[in-house]
C-alpha cells in the first residue's frame, strides 16, 4: 500500500510544527522557550497518533546571555558571546591562528586574544569543531578566544564552549562576523585588544520528549532530533526542521503502524547545543543492547538530498541504498564517524546509528548558528520528501528481517584514532574510552 506516501506529501503536520517552533523565539537550553517547544512537540506527536507522549526532565547548567564587547583601538567591534563563556574581561595581543589547525597553535600564545576561523581548508582531511579550536587556545595559554565566521553577510557565529566536567569555559569567548574578523586583521593584528563578556550562570532544567509507535517490544528503533536552538535566531534549520521531520515521519508511520515489527521510540532531546546533554542523559539510562538502531535527524531539509553518516555499519548503508532504490531518489551515504550530534552518545558504545543531514552547496554550517537561521531558508517540499524517505527507512530498520550487528566500543575507538578524530575529542574532554 502506498496511500501513506500521498498523505505524507500533502500533509502540513511537520511544517505547521516547524512554524510553531520558530515562533516560540528563544529555545536556548534550559530556557522557558525550550520548555514551551518541548511541550508543543509532545502534543504534536500525540496528535499524529503516537502513544504515551510525555516529557522527561533533567538538570543542566544554565547560561543566559548578557552584553559582550570587543574593544580595539578606540573602537568597539560588533560581537556576540559564545554560550557557556564565563563572564570576564581579558586584554592581550590579537593573534590570528588562521583556520585553527592543531599545528597553528604551536606558537607563543600566552596571554593573547586568539582568533580562529570557523572553517578548515579544502585540503584538510577532517572537520575541526569550534570547541577543539577553543581548547587548543586555552591549552596554549590564551586569555580570550575569538571565533571568526567564514560566511559573508555580517553574521557573527554562536556555538557553545565548555565540557561535560566543566560546563563553563575557561576564558571569555566571542564570535565575530567574517567582515569584523577581516577588519580586526587589517587594523589591529598584533595590537592589544580587549574581550569583555557578561553572562548569568545558574542551575536550569531541560527536557526530553518521548513517544512510541508499533508493538511493545523490548528492542526498539530510536527516531530522534533535538528541539533546542541558539538564542540569537529562529533555529529553523538547526534543528527545528529535524524535529518537524520527526513529527511528519511519525504521522506516516502511525498510518502503517500495524506493519511495524519493532517498537519505534520517538525521542526529541533538549540541550543538544550545549554538549549533547539530553541524549547523553538518555544514553546513560538505556540498555544499549535493546537499541536496534538510532536514526538522528540534525541538519535535514537544508538541501534536497539526504546525506547519511553510517558510522561504518554496513547494514545501515545497505538500508539507505534499499530506500533510495525503492523510491528512485538519491540518498548520499558516508561511512565516516561524526561525533557531533545526538546519535553519538549511543554510537560511541557501538550502537548502530545514522546521522541524517542534507547535501548543500555551501561550506560548513552555512546559515546555521547565526541570526540567519530562519524559516525562509527552507522549503516545505523538501521537508515532505525527506519525511517520506526517513519514515520508510525507519520502517525498514524495524522489519524483523533486517538485522544489524552492533560494533564493539574498541572498534569505534580504533576508527576514531585512524580517522584522526581522537586527538580533538581528547582536547575537548569528549574521549570516553
Amino acid at each position: 500500500m502506498t496511500n501513506w506516501i500521498g498523505e505524507a506529501f500533502t500533509s502540513d503536520a511537520g511544517w505547521n510544527h516547524l512554524e510553531t517552533l520558530v515562533d516560540v523565539g528563544d529555545r536556548m537550553a534550559g530556557s522557558e522557550g525550550e520548555r514551551e517547544a518541548a511541550a508543543a512537540t509532545r502534543d504534536a506527536l500525540a496528535e499524529v497518533g503516537a502513544r504515551d507522549a510525555h516529557l522527561e526532565s533533567f538538570d543542566v547548567q544554565g547560561w543566559t546571555r548578557g552584553t559582550s564587547e570587543l574593544r580595539a583601538g578606540d573602537t568597539s567591534q560588533e560581537c556576540i558571546a559564545l554560550p557557556r563563556s564565563p563572564s570576564g574581561e581579558a586584554t592581550g595581543e590579537l593573534i590570528d591562528v588562521g583556520y585553527g589547525l592543531p599545528s597553528d597553535f604551536e606558537q607563543d600564545l600566552e596571554g593573547a586574544v586568539v582568533m580562529a576561523a570557523s572553517n578548515v581548508p579544502g585540503w584538510y582531511d577532517r572537520f575541526l569543531h569550534r570547541r577543539e579550536k577553543y581548547y587548543h587556545a586555552v591549552e596554549a595559554g590564551a586569555a580570550a578566544f575569538v571565533f571568526r565566521n567564514h560566511v559573508e553577510g555580517c553574521l557573527a557565529p554562536t556555538g557553545s564552549v565548555g565540557t561535560e566536567d566543566d560546563p563553563i569555559g575557561d576564558v571569555p569567548a566571542i564570535g565575530v562576523s567574517k567582515e569584523v574578523g577581516d577588519r580586526l586583521l587589517r587594523r589591529w593584528e598584533g595590537d592589544s585588544v580587549t574581550v569583555d563578556v557578561e553572562a548569568e550562570i545558574s542551575d536550569a532544567t531541560s527536557r526530553n520528549v518521548h513517544a512510541t509507535l508499533g508493538p511493545d517490544t523490548d528492542e526498539e528503533v530510536l527516531l530522534t532530533s533535538h528541539v533546542d536552538a541558539h538564542d540569537i535566531a529562529e533555529g529553523a534549520g538547526d534543528n527545528g526542521a529535524g524535529t518537524a521531520v520527526v513529527v511528519e515521519a511519525a504521522k506516516a508511520l502511525a498510518a502503517r503502524e500495524d506493519e511495524l515489527d519493532t517498537k519505534v521510540h520517538l525521542l526529541v532531546y533538549g540541550a543538544e547545543e550545549v554538549g549533547l546533554c539530553g541524549s547523553a542523559y538518555d544514553s546513560d539510562q538505556r540498555d544499549h543492547d535493546d537499541i536496534k538502531a538510532i536514526v538522528n535527524s540534525d541538519g535535514v531539509v537544508r538541501g534536497r538530498t539526504l546525506r547519511c553518516y553510517t558510522h561504518d555499519f554496513d547494514e545501515l548503508e545497505a538500508a539507505a541504498e534499499t530506500v533510495a532504490d525503492r523510491f528512485d531518489h538519491p540518498i548520499e551515504t558516508t561511512p565516516k564517524l561524526n561525533p557531533h550530534s545526538d546519535h553519538w552518545p549511543y554510537v560511541q558504545w557501538g550502537v548502530p546509528g545514522f546521522h541524517l543531514m542534507s547535501e548543500t552547496d555551501y561550506e560548513g554550517r552555512g546559515w546555521g548558528h547565526t541570526r540567519a537561521d530562519t524559516l525562509d531558508k527552507l522549503e516545505q517540499r523538501t521537508l515532505r520528501e525527506q519525511s517520506i524517505l526517513i519514515a520508510d527507512l525507519v520502517d525498514h530498520l524495524a522489519d524483523s528481517d533486517t538485522t544489524i550487528e552492533h560494533r564493539t566500543p574498541e572498534s569505534i575507538a580504533a576508527q576514531l584514532e585512524d580517522d584522526d578524530l581522537a586527538e580533538g575529542m581528547k582536547v575537548i574532554g569528549d574521549w570516553p574510552y
